[in-house]
């Protein structure tokens, strides 16, 4: 049987997209469901593009109930997986699926990460800091903003004069070509 894959999205959902691209003709793993708690998201878009179901929610059906935990156990969902979502995973789903929950962040981390700390606010805090690299991290997601488990990282050197874009661009080429890989890695690695 495939393993099933969920990815929760708050914005515009490039790296969803790579993961759906990824898994489309995949024998082993198929994306089975986005989730996102913006009704405006652009990832919507893309699912539909795929003919992939979605799910819009709100605060209080993530943190105040167990429907989304529902709907992720109905569908048997193996992994987890959050591409550029804002919200803190509530102890609920961290509980209905240990280890199994996992997220990209922009930077290497422990540096530039926690609260607040995502999307161009990293970028922005990584040049201002004036660091020589920046890169992305892929980890576990446990109770806290990125202090999970590390299962990846790479790497990229800022040159003298990148801009805002530039790193960013940097950062988004390293996402799109690994992100997938990792977790069509992570899946092998689950036992049936």
């Amino acid at each position: 049987m495939k393993k099933r894959i969920a990815i929760f999205a708050s914005g515009s959902g490039s790296n969803a997209q790579k993961i759906m691209e990824h898994f489309k003709r995949n024998a082993d793993a198929e994306v089975v469901l986005i989730l996102t708690n913006n009704p405006q998201a652009y990832v919507l878009q893309r699912a539909d593009n795929f003919e992939i179901p979605s799910h819009i929610f709100n605060r209080a059906e993530f943190y105040d109930s167990d429907d989304v935990i529902a709907l992720l156990k109905n569908l048997q969902v193996d992994i987890i997986v959050l591409a550029g979502f804002l919200w803190l995973v509530p102890k609920s789903l961290l509980n209905a699926f240990p280890n199994k929950i996992i997220n990209l962040h922009p930077a290497l981390l422990p540096k530039f990460g926690g609260k607040g700390m995502y999307g161009d606010n990293v970028h922005k805090a990584v040049l201002a800091a004036g660091e020589e690299e920046s890169g992305i991290t892929i980890h576990f997601v446990n109770a806290e903003f990125d202090e999970g488990e590390v299962i990846h990282q790479s790497k990229f050197k800022i040159e003298p004069g990148d801009t805002l874009e530039i790193v960013k661009f940097k950062g988004q080429q390293l996402e799109h070509m690994h992100f997938p890989k990792v977790i069509e890695n992570l899946l092998k690695k689950m036992r049936s």
